[in-house]
């Protein structure tokens, strides 16, 4: 077995390119081999800016011999059929193999595959994965790009490394040959480099100043980042992000501590480490008290005579000159109130058929003023939710959030503090967006929850009632992840109300605050708007039933369930639905649960097929109004007959029969109590009850009896069973 070493050398890489590089790389590499029937051991594969090195180990030196078989036509079959057999296989007809199949003789071609070298394998399998490559971005270079089928790569490509063992894998892509030699660090070792294989790569690169192991630079990156920063009394601000993005931006890392002008600091420091982020790559640090610092890491890609002075000198300056962008910013925007520059928002269009941003922000205003004031928000005051959505997206027009789209939200609340505004109105600014993904933090603060509920509702409701709903993959409103934010809002704040009854109450007042003179179907928009919202045919709440299926699965709660307890109806409290969602699936796991289900599936499947309803059901004897009911009480003869008159069923009951008409007379208020007082885990224990009876019914009971009277009876018992378990679930949608 030989290891193999793949180097493919190039122009500097983007970050962002090399994880889904080397994933790619590996990828096409296996489908290659598997092709020619190698299989790999380990794979390593490493990327730098300006390379990807793969390393396969446990190669064998040949593939092994295979013997194909074609199956071809009968003997009998006619001369043109065997003639395109020959030609298809390359054959001559003494070469077949007669075989019987199935009581007939046919024809078989038997090709026998020798072993080929596996570095005739690789020398072809090497220009099928350059040219295979598929990068999210590429380009062509020199005189051979003015043609189509000239090589592409994500920058140009030049140099090849391909050795199996100690021996070179000779090949050509594009004009570029393979050989034994890559280069070092573009200015510490810039010369040429041989190589003997895999076994000498990463020790040779990292001779000439290349960690060639992107996961090493990564460890070396955080650490000594952290170390800097502790050497000058300080904490790093952790960022895994920037830890990747700086090991792919370098070769050598080399992290160094830097300063910049304190004055700084006046500047959020949101704004700070955005600057230093997105801009210039910069870790941001902060003192023992857990305050932004002034000073920033940069990661160097090399190593600096001067301990770095320089480097840190010249990045100092260029961030100065980003954070004085920042710093005007700030105190331009101040000078304007937050009032005045929400008045702008008139001039933006949210949507051609949906109106401004003032629009949405008078519409959201107005939903924020309702869900406080109907009590929907708890403990939430109403002017206050009404001022906090007036100015909520009035930092849109800033200079800062002009710079800094990210900052939206954030910047407001800092204005809003600035001017003097209460905290609750300024919190609610910074964070109405949240949730914006499912690890972020939900709000709960009541004036929050407010602007941040009617945001997301508004957006939600006036796409649906313009029909632009997510389809398959696309969803370029986001509306997937509004639904979802809606959803965890209600859920960790507990938020108790009836989903259609504010839906239909909300697109109500939506539908007459300004959006029909946007839209091109104005007549039509009022009566559209409350179809698509209150429907639950493809309308915003099956919308919602879907994404909470999606959020309830990757919590580990199956969709199933969820339809059961829709399935009873009028169950559209969504906090009240979960709860019941997550008793019934505690239930259906235990051992009561799957039998009970059992039982009721039986009980359902023999309804469907009797074609049973609850109007099939009639008295066993008809009554006149004239009869004594004690007439013959004490004739011993008619003891029978009392006693199939005290069931109610006009015959007497058999003791299984009866033991389930009790328990369902036990269980049935036990369970609607229990639903009421919204103690599931109760009607569950309830629904229980009912397993061993029905168990019982069914091993000791004639269901179809030849008597009419006690098959009616019985299936009514059935039915009465199954309208029993539907109280507290609809059984008939969980899967199993």
């Amino acid at each position: 077995m030989t290891d193999f070493l793949l180097e493919l050398r190039s122009e500097e890489i983007p970050a962002r390119m090399q994880a889904g590089a080397r994933a790619d790389l590996e990828k096409l590499f296996r489908k290659e081999l598997a092709a020619a029937g190698v299989t790999p051991g380990q794979i390593t594969v490493w990327s730098t800016p300006r390379r990807l090195a793969l390393i396969a180990n446990g190669l064998p030196d040949v593939t092994e011999a295979v013997s194909e078989e074609t199956k071809g036509p009968a003997t009998s079959a006619p001369e043109q059929a065997l003639d395109g057999f020959l030609r298809k296989t390359g054959l001559t007809k003494d070469q077949l193999e007669v075989r019987d199949v199935k009581g007939k003789d046919t024809y078989f071609a038997v090709v026998e595959k020798p072993g080929r070298a596996v570095k005739d394998v690789l020398a072809e399998a090497i220009p099928a994965i350059v040219r295979a490559f598929p990068w999210p971005k590429s380009q062509r270079w020199g005189a051979a790009s003015i043609g189509t089928d000239s090589l592409r790569w994500v920058r140009p490509l030049s140099g090849i490394v391909a050795i199996l063992g100690e021996d070179l894998v000779e090949c050509e892509v594009g004009g570029i040959r393979s050989g034994y030699a890559t280069k070092g660090h573009r200015f510490h070792a810039p010369g040429e480099i041989t190589i003997g294989g895999a076994h000498d790569y990463a020790r040779k690169l990292s001779a000439c100043h290349v960690i060639v192991d992107h996961v090493e630079r990564q460890d070396l990156i955080r650490d000594e980042a952290r170390n800097v920063a502790a050497a000058a009394g300080l904490k790093l601000v952790e960022d895994e992000g920037l830890v990747i993005e700086n090991a792919g931006l370098t070769e050598w890392p080399v992290p160094l501590l830097g300063r910049f002008d304190e004055a700084f600091l006046e500047v959020p420091p949101e704004t700070i480490q955005l600057t230093a982020r997105v801009n210039q790559k910069y870790f941001v640090c902060e003192d023992a008290d857990g305050n932004l610092a002034d000073a920033f890491v940069c990661t160097a890609n090399i190593d600096a005579t001067d301990g770095g002075v320089g480097i840190v000198a010249g990045n100092r300056k260029v961030l100065a000159a980003r954070l004085s962008d920042a710093r005007f910013f700030w105190q331009q925007d101040r000078k304007v109130s937050l009032a005045d520059q929400a008045k702008k928002l008139a001039r933006i269009t949210f949507h051609e058929k949906l109106g401004t941003v003032a629009d949405k922000v008078e519409r959201v205003a107005k939903l924020a003023e309702w869900l406080a004031s109907e009590g929907i928000v708890p403990n939430c005051d109403p002017v206050l939710a009404r001022q906090a959505a007036e100015l909520c997206k009035a930092d849109l027009v800033t200079e800062m959030v002009g710079e800094f789209p990210e900052l939206q939200g954030l910047m407001g609340g800092y204005y809003a503090r600035a001017e003097g505004l209460r905290d609750a109105v300024a919190d609610a600014i910074r964070d109405h967006y949240k949730p914006v993904g499912q690890g972020d933090e939900v709000p709960t603060a009541p004036v929050t929850v407010a602007v941040a509920l009617a945001d997301k509702l508004d957006t939600l409701m006036c796409f649906f009632a313009i029909s632009e709903k997510p389809t398959g993959s696309k969803d370029p409103f986001a509306l997937r992840r509004a639904a979802l934010g809606v959803l965890r809002l209600i859920f960790e704040n507990r938020l108790r109300f009836s989903l259609d009854d504010t839906l239909e109450t909300l697109a109500g007042d939506v539908a007459h605050t300004g959006i029909a003179e946007f839209s091109d179907v104005q007549p039509q928009l009022s009566s559209a708007f409350l179809s698509e919202i209150c429907t639950n045919d493809a309308g915003l709440v099956d919308f919602f039933i879907d994404r909470l299926k999606v959020q309830q699965k990757e919590a580990g709660v199956r969709h199933d369930l969820i339809d059961a307890v829709f399935g009873v109806g009028g169950e559209d409290d969504l906090v009240r639905l979960l709860a019941r969602v997550h008793a019934l699936q505690a239930f259906v796991g235990s051992e009561d649960g799957a039998n009970l289900l059992a039982g009721y599936k039986r009980a359902a499947n023999i309804l469907r097929k009797e074609n049973w309803s609850a109007s099939d059901a009639a008295p066993a004897h008809p009554h006149t109004g004239d009869e004594d009911p004690l007439e013959n009480v004490d004739d011993p003869d008619m003891q029978e007959i009392y006693a199939a008159a005290g069931s109610g069923l006009g015959y007497p009951a058999e003791p299984a029969e009866q033991a389930l008409i009790d328990a369902l007379d036990a269980a049935e208020p036990r369970a609607a109590t229990a639903v009421a007082a919204e103690d599931f885990a109760s009607a569950m224990s309830a629904l229980a009850s009912l397993r061993a009876p029905i168990d019982g019914f069914f091993d000791q009971v004639t269901v179809n009896d030849t008597d009419s009277i006690k098959r009616t009876s019985r299936l009514a018992l059935l039915d009465r069973f199954r309208a029993a378990v539907h109280n507290v679930a609809d059984f008939s949608r969980i899967e199993g």
